[in-house]
């Protein structure tokens, strides 16, 4: 007789976070009957701001964040899901991934997730107040000096603006310590966020996505955000008052909508687990084909493969959401990811919203941008 077996899952309170994987796991005890899976969950700044360290100790499976990676090789806290994976297996899933997102958990010459989860920053539009995305940013601010627009600005949320534009206008935000930050272009982007900042509501800097989003889908008032992360459940018939649309981002540069600023996430096995395989299998099965334009879309899960993102019964549920936005996805910007990148982030995202916000000047903003940058190596 196989002996009873308890996991321990941590992810997001989302119900896009947390609806699809307990689905998954009881799909799985069918599967496994000896096989229980639980779930616990954190906020949305939680899981940005969390160590994998930390979940590490405590859980089996854990959802991540990709920019966490770095952290993950440098402290040994997570599994390669190449140790247990098949190569073949792993290679599909690679395929069929949407844009960026296998390669975003991939470092040190392992994988160290799979992508369950695939988003970047999108525009959406209430289409009964606004019934055509803007193409350029010009339309957006048209927009906004009459009131109608939102927009995510609480840290990390307004460094992922800041990024998506830079890699919008054709001069992405650097990678490695050896290549300096573009600073014409790091300015022409911090005065295109600087003219939007001051005609939005004063709200929007404690705002994020979800927040933004609710604000969006329950009024009247405001009719598109141009920059925030894609949350599909949110076009759904009846998710809340008003359906929203999900569109590629509105361009500032010349290429189209490109540049976006990768986000997602990626399934994750504790490297303390005591049994790395049935972990390693269950998440290979929920990055499945099957499973993610299964059961993973119909209980609130937004799917991380291309297969689910193709299929049209999928998008039909969720207004055509992923049709819609996979230009930007694909064409999407992955961020920095070493050991140092975090706190880099936390630090970046309160220099920009400071400079947005008056409290320091643009110029002495993207000095304490470039020496926050450098430093976040040396750790």
């Amino acid at each position: 007789m196989t002996e009873a077996c308890t996991l321990k899952g941590m992810t997001w309170s989302d119900p896009r976070g947390y609806d699809p994987l307990v689905a998954a796991s009881a799909a799985f005890q069918e599967r496994y009957p000896h096989v229980t899976i639980t779930w616990d969950k954190r906020s949305l700044q939680g899981f940005e701001s969390t160590p994998v360290e930390e979940l590490a100790q405590a859980y089996d499976l854990m959802i991540i964040d990709h920019p966490h990676v770095g952290e993950v090789v440098a402290d040994g806290c997570l599994l390669p899901i190449d140790r247990h994976g098949a190569p073949e297996v792993l290679a599909r899933l690679e395929a069929e991934t949407v844009g960026k997102s296998y390669h975003s958990y991939f470092y040190g010459g392992h994988q160290w997730a799979l992508p369950v989860d695939a988003a970047c920053q999108v525009q959406v539009i209430r289409p009964d107040l606004r019934p055509t995305p803007a193409t350029r940013l010009t339309e957006v601010m048209a927009e906004a000096r009459d009131g109608r627009v939102l927009w995510p600005l609480r840290p990390p949320h307004v460094l992922m603006s800041f990024f998506t534009l830079m890699a919008n206008i054709g001069s992405a935000f650097p990678v490695t310590r050896d290549l300096p930050i573009d600073r014409a272009a790091a300015k022409r982007t911090l005065e295109a966020m600087q003219a939007l900042a001051d005609l939005v509501d004063p709200a929007c800097h404690g705002m994020d996505p979800i927040a933004a989003l609710d604000a969006l889908s329950e009024g009247d008032r405001f009719a598109l955000i141009p920059y925030t992360y894609l949350y599909a459940p949110y076009a759904k018939d009846g998710y809340r008052p008003h359906i929203v649309t999900y569109h590629d981002i509105p361009a500032e540069g010349e290429s189209g909508p490109l540049g976006s600023a990768l986000g997602g996430t990626g399934l994750a096995v504790s490297a303390r687990t005591t049994h790395p395989e049935i972990c390693t299998e269950f998440a290979l099965w929920v990055a499945s084909a099957e499973v993610q334009r299964g059961l993973y879309t119909a209980n609130n899960g937004q799917p991380g493969n291309a297969f689910a993102w193709a299929d049209p019964q999928v998008n039909a549920r969720f207004g055509k959401a992923y049709h819609q936005t996979r230009m930007s996805h694909e064409a999407a910007w992955l961020r920095p990811r070493h050991k140092g990148y975090m706190g880099f982030q936390e630090a970046a995202s309160h220099i920009i919203l400071d400079a947005l916000t008056g409290k320091c000047m643009h110029d002495a903003a993207l000095d304490a941008l470039q020496s926050r940058f450098t430093e976040s190596f040396d750790g």
